[in-house]
């Protein structure tokens, strides 16, 4: 089960908004209080760098990004998801639903 989720972004990201809504709506529908949310602003490429931070926003589920399948190269620039609808600044509620989902159903360990 995720305990926390961090929205990381850089300063003035356009699409964190979105992100937070869409987020909210999982977490809306999921009916789970025990779900921690925070945000995290990259102030800049040193920042970006020392986190490896795949671009904004990035939304990592207790610490791990389950849509950044390899080692991407740091950037202090917007990142697109590849979504039901096309590139988006976010991934689609469905998408954060099954990851939340696939999280609920695994054994602690």
């Amino acid at each position: 089960m995720v305990r926390h989720i961090t929205i990381q972004h850089v300063p003035e990201c356009p699409n964190v908004a979105l992100a937070c809504e869409r987020l909210a709506e999982v977490l809306r529908r999921l009916g789970d209080p025990l779900v921690e949310v925070s945000t995290e602003e990259i102030a800049d490429p040193a920042d970006a760098s020392r986190c490896a931070f795949p671009g904004s926003p990035t939304i990592l589920f207790d610490g791990s990004d389950p849509f950044c399948a390899t080692r991407a190269t740091p950037a202090f620039a917007c990142r697109t998801y590849r979504t039901e609808a096309g590139f988006e600044g976010a991934p689609s509620v469905d998408q954060l639903l099954a990851v939340l989902s696939a999280a609920s159903t695994r054994s602690p360990t």
